[in-house]
Parts: C-alpha cells; structure tokens; sequence
C-alpha cells in the first residue's frame, strides 16, 4: 500500500492538517479545484455519450435508482475517470480513514429535475472504534451543488455515534437538525468516512445535478463491483501497476 501511494505521489504533506482532522471530527472535507475546467468538460461530455449508449441498461452492472440517470464500472469507460482513483489528495483521504484499501466502485449518479430525495443512510455499520471503519467515499461535482439542486446532506460526527439513522429517526426522508448541505463548486471533491449519516436532496431546479462517486473499502472487503471480473485488457495495459493495485486487480 505504502508503495502504490507514494508512486501516484502521495506525501504526508497531499493534505494538511486541518483536513485529516476535520475528516476524524465531522466524517468528511471539501477538497477544492481537484478538476479543472477543461477536466470537467471532458468527463461531462463522456458521460452524456454513455448515457446516451447504454440506454435503460445504464448503471445495470451496480445499481439503478428511479428518479436518477446512473452509470456504473468508470474504470474502463475512459481514461477521463482515472483521476478518480489515482488523485493524490484523495488518496491520503482515504488513507487517513481506512489504512489499506483498494476502489470498491466507480459510478456516476444525477439527480432530475424534481427527484433524487435519499433517505440518511450509511454504509459499513454503526461503529464507534475508528480502527473499524471500513468504507470511504468521494463526490466528485461535476455541477455546483447548491441548496436548490439536490446536493448531498450530511450530519456532521455522526460516523461516529455508533448508531444508524433509522435509530433516531421516525422517518429518514425527514430533515435532520444538524444535517448540513455539502454546497460547493464544480470541480470540488467531497471525500467522507461512509459511515458518516448522508443522503441525496431533492433537486427543485430545472437540471440534473451531476457527480461521480469513488468508493473505497478496506482490501479484505468484497467490492461492490468486482474490479478483477469486470477490468478489460486494454484498461490493464494503460494503468501503472500502483493503479491497478488501488483496483485490487
């Protein structure tokens, strides 16, 4: 692992110190300007040519999600997604969450117009000991994620409450009191612990709100999409061998 970071450039100085511990304090940090203008017109108009490919099978190999235009396996879809699992910022992220891990998934998700309200949940289980974390996830804003949008809500610590939403709330789909919207611009990463309580909201504008998500699970954790049955050869040929070893494959 020590060597598959530091080939794709991770330092103890990728993030600062106030990142790591806004991550153990309120399970996830902003990190801004990792896409770059030309980056996110790129990616944009590749996932709108898959979209438009795949069609109702769009997002079939994970997960399909009513309201929500969805792609799955961004691994081997185009070069464009490599920085998903490759970037060295994100990489210390989650690093400083997990320890040893690899990509457990790389998806696209947007929300419609008048759709993509999510219940809070968390994935990994309820914990409370930070040595059992077990998955980390990644927004990447391919739109700003604004209040009107249907951007991502989280409840700042709960990662660490050791309970799940549906302990504390009669209905999920309700508001929190200290949920707190992750509102940013495009081109931002929101790296946060996966435990952590979170939830897509409404999107009240005329537009889809777009993102990717790059998930992470510990190495001895099943993938939610099996990166070594699913990777191409020409994928293979194109990575270093610190990428593939991110992948597990």
């Amino acid at each position: 692992m020590a060597t598959a970071l530091a080939d794709l450039g991770v330092t103890a100085d990728s993030v600062g110190d106030s990142t790591r511990e806004r991550l153990d304090r309120d399970g996830y940090a902003p990190l801004p300007g990792i896409l770059s203008q030309r980056q996110l017109a790129v990616i944009r108009s590749r996932l709108a040519g898959l979209l438009a490919v795949e069609g109702d099978r769009a997002g079939l190999e994970v997960h399909q999600e009513a309201g929500t235009d969805r792609l799955a396996d961004l691994v081997n879809k185009d070069p464009a997604f490599d920085v998903c699992f490759t970037d060295p910022r994100l990489l210390a992220c989650v690093a400083h969450v997990l320890g040893d891990f690899k990509l457990s998934s790389l998806n696209f998700r947007a929300a419609l117009p008048g759709q993509g309200l999510q219940s809070l949940h968390a994935e990994g289980g309820p914990v409370t000991d930070p040595a059992q974390y077990q998955v980390c996830n990644s927004i990447w804003l391919l739109d700003d994620f604004t209040a009107d949008n249907g951007a991502t809500r989280v409840v700042p610590g709960s990662h660490r409450s050791g309970r799940s939403p549906g302990d504390v709330m009669a209905d999920t789909r309700a508001a929190h009191p200290d949920e707190v919207l992750l509102l940013a611009p495009a081109g931002t990463v929101v790296v946060f612990n996966s435990h952590l309580w979170h939830g897509g909201t409404l999107n009240r504008s005329s537009r889809p709100r777009r993102a990717m998500h790059s998930y992470f699970t510990r190495r001895g954790n099943a993938q939610q999409l099996d990166q070594r049955k699913y990777v191409r050869p020409q994928t293979l040929a194109r990575l270093t061998p610190a990428a593939r070893y991110i992948l597990g494959v």
